[in-house]
């Protein structure tokens, strides 16, 4: 693996999160981590995503303290959401999508802190 082989990050942990259809390898790099992710089916939204553009980048993820009030701050500002509420992600993170016809054309992923760190 590149991320790891190349550029020496450890893999911390794998997990799959059979709601969201994926595989999700997580590598940390300072504060940040790096999240790959492998569909668990061709029908998933990544594995869509995949088969019509193939792999790169997917979407960035931005933690936030507060998703519900973040939400309806972007939902007052005319921002399109994909998630209108938080569901539970990876590390059992609360997520939400914001639509990429909002941000230039990027899927962008706000994500909560939950019972395990995302």
């Amino acid at each position: 693996m590149f991320w790891r082989d190349a550029l020496g990050l450890e893999l911390k942990e794998v997990e799959v999160v059979e709601d969201q259809g994926v595989r999700v390898a997580m590598l940390p790099i300072g504060e940040s981590r790096i999240e790959l992710l492998e569909a668990t089916s061709a029908e998933t939204p990544v594995g869509k995503f995949l088969a019509k553009r193939g792999p790169g980048i997917h979407h960035l993820c931005v933690e936030v303290n507060d998703i519900n009030a973040k939400l309806s701050e972007l939902r007052a500002c005319g921002v399109r959401l994909i998630d209108e509420q938080p569901r539970v992600g990876a590390g059992g993170a609360l997520v939400a999508f914001v639509h990429p016809s909002s941000t230039g054309g990027v899927l962008i992923e706000l994500t909560q802190k939950g019972s395990g760190s995302h």
